[in-house]
This record gives structure tokens, sequence and C-alpha cells, in this order.
């Protein structure tokens, strides 16, 4: 259905502006009566600019606001006025228009956590779910600072994560260009002269000569084909649980990369799991919007498999060792935590410790990683000049 933009006063005179869904001008102004609103302006919005596509809401964005929003619902000022006042800061113009809109919202009489819930693409089912708990308990101030520490943190982990593969994917591009760049242009170059010298080539030369037809004939087919092909898949992958289990059950089993897969996935389960328990989300509530934040669809029926065994009266740790990706260790933590009744606190530390080991992890991998993008890069380089001039050299030797 199409967007509107409106303009209205609320009851209190405020002028508001927002987007509302409707199916034509009057079932959007018959929407917006019914939320206190007295429309003064109502258009159908036009497809969003450029702009807009390139400053789509990021975490860190959202994980900004919610800082923001927490410190000023904190000192005690109204809700209404604290989002006002970060709709004016915000640079974000999609998030700004968010804002604003939950301002109005929650000026008609709706929910913060219905307010925030109306916008899915910016705050999820974790987000509203955290929200709708402390409003429920009366400790919102509490649960928006837990909130935004939750996503300060994860928002960290990515960045360590993009900032440690940074460096190899940069050298790889590198090593690629060169590679492609030897055998397109340096190679067929050599190749001409050594036909005009008519020289006798040797084996290794021949095979690079080869190499670069092939490389030259096939390059563009192949970049296309290998484009069709990843398009392909990444449809698959969305629209069919059955490919998009079987990748993410590969990506499980690679090495290097699965043993890291699966330690982010504790520390993000943990981390998840607990931000929820503590916001006073029911367990069941809270594990089923965990499974969604899983990243792997493996992992995420297994959750859900866990969630069907607690729903059934069993204690949460025999479930969550079926899913075979929680060490023992874990495992015993959270038995602990169960019997202790600090399963929460437990969980936090189960995510610290595991965000130390993804760490560790990636250190060791890129370790690894660029050294050997270095001397294969090396090597490739060195065997390419080295058929190209051994010719040469054979020459001036039977030369003298």
């Amino acid at each position: 259905m199409p967007h509107y933009q409106y303009e209205g006063i609320t009851q209190t005179g405020k002028q508001v502006t927002g987007t509302v869904v409707a199916a034509d001008d009057n079932e959007a102004k018959s929407s917006l009566r019914k939320t206190r609103i007295r429309v003064t302006a109502v258009q159908e919005k036009q497809p969003a600019p450029l702009t807009d596509f390139l400053s789509r809401v990021r975490l860190r964005d959202v994980s900004a606001f919610t800082r923001q929003f927490a410190s000023m619902n904190s000192s005690a000022i109204p809700l209404v006025q604290s989002l006002d006042a970060i709709a004016e800061q915000t640079e974000n113009s999609i998030l700004r228009r968010a804002v604003s809109k939950i301002s109005a919202d929650v000026q008609s009489g709706v929910s913060l956590a219905e307010a925030l819930s109306r916008s899915p693409d910016i705050f999820n089912r974790l987000y509203c779910a955290m929200v709708r708990a402390g409003e429920a308990a009366g400790i919102l101030p509490a649960i928006l600072l837990r909130l935004a520490d939750y996503q300060e943190k994860t928002v960290g982990i990515r960045r360590r994560i993009a900032s440690a593969f940074a460096y190899p994917v940069l050298v790889a591009l590198v090593a690629a260009a060169a590679l492609i760049a030897l055998m397109t242009f340096v190679v067929p170059t050599f190749s001409t002269m050594l036909a005009e010298l008519g020289a006798q080539l040797p084996l290794s030369t021949r095979i690079v000569i080869k190499a670069s037809e092939i490389v030259k004939t096939w390059l563009l087919p192949a970049v296309v084909i290998g484009v069709a092909v990843s398009m392909v898949i990444v449809y698959l992958y969305r629209k069919h649980d059955r490919v998009r289990l079987s990748i993410d059950s590969l990506k499980l089993r690679l090495p290097l990369f699965g043993p890291l897969q699966k330690k982010s996935a504790v520390s993000r389960f943990s981390r998840t799991f607990g931000a929820l328990l503590s916001g006073g989300v029911p367990i069941a509530d809270a594990l089923e919007i965990t499974s969604t934040t899983a990243g792997n669809r493996v992992l995420e029926k297994g959750f859900l498999k866990a969630l069907e065994a607690i729903r059934s009266g069993q204690p949460l740790a025999q479930p969550l060792k079926a899913t075979g990706v929680f060490p023992p260790m874990v495992i015993q933590m959270i038995a602990v935590g169960e019997k202790s009744g600090n399963l929460p606190e437990m969980l936090v530390k189960i995510a610290d410790y595991y965000d130390t080991e993804v760490d560790s992890a990636i250190t060791t991998l890129t370790s690894i990683l660029e050294p050997a993008l270095i001397v294969i890069m090396g090597v490739f380089i060195a065997v390419v000049l080295i058929s190209m001039y051994l010719p040469m050299f054979e020459m001036i030797g039977s030369i003298g």
C-alpha cells in the first residue's frame, strides 16, 4: 500500500508531521483521526530519493539514539520532549522522520513500544520487547540504559571484526588485480616479443602464456557468470529454507571460519538472551526473539527446538546442549544460573568471555591469512616473471 505524508495538530495544539500507510488519502485521514490528530494536509509520499537510500539507518545510528534517549529519560525529561529534542539533532534523515513519527504517536496516546514497533526496519522485535517490558514494570529508564549498553557492545564487536578483516581483504584484492594485470597486459607483450625472436619456449613459459590467453578470453564472461550465479544463490538463500539450511550448515563446518562462527553465535545468543531476561521479558518470549537474531538458520532451528522443550517443562540447559553449538562449560554455567536464579548475570559473563574468545579467534585467523596471502601473491608473480624471462636468459646463454 502507498505511504502518505501528513501534517496535523494534536489535542494539545502541537503541530506534528509523519507518515502513515493507507489505501487512499481518505483512509489515511481516518486512521489519523483515530489517533486524535486533526489533519491539516495529507499527500501520497513519493519514492525515496537517492539521499535516503544512501542514509539508511545503521545499528550505530540506533545505538546513538538509544544512548541519548536513555540519558534524557533517566533525567526525568518527558518522553515526547526527549523524542523531539533527539529528532532535531539526528542527522540521518530516515531516523529523524521515524523519531518524529514516534513522538507524534506517543503524543496521541500510543505506548512507546507500540510506536516503536511501527518502524520495524529500525527497531526490531528485541528492542520493542524490552521497551514493552520496561513500560509494564515501570523501569523504562533502566531498560533503555541496558539497551544502549547492549547495542554499543554489538556495534563494537562488528567494528572490530570489520577492521580485522579489512587488511586481508585489501591484500586479496590487490593480489587479484596484480595477477589480472600481469596475465592480460604484461604476459601478452612478452609473448609477442618472444614469438618475434623465434625463441624456444620452456614448458613453464608455454603454460603461463596459455593461461594468459585463457584469462584474456574468459575473464569478462567468467565475471558475468560469477555475478549471475552469486545473485541466484543469494535469491535461493533468501527464499528457500532448504538452501539456506545447507549453506548455513556448510558455514559452520568450514575450517578456521566455522569455529569463529560458533563462538560468535554463543556470544550473540548469551548477550541477547541475557539482555531480554534482565529486562523482564518472559523466558519463552526471550528465547523466541533471540532465535531470530542467530544469523544462522541451523542455529535458529536449534533454538526453536529448545523453545519447544522449555514450553513442555524441561530446564533450559538440556535443550541447548542438544543443539550441538554450546560447549560443555557454557551448558554448565547456564544450568548453575538456572538453579541459583541469576541466569541473566551468568549469560552476561558468558557473553563477555566469548567476546574475548571471538577477538582472539579473529586475531589468530588474520595472522594466518595476511602472510599466507602475501606469500601466495609473491609466488604467483615470481612464477610468471621467471617464466617470461627464462627464454631470454637461455638465448643470452646460447649467444655467450
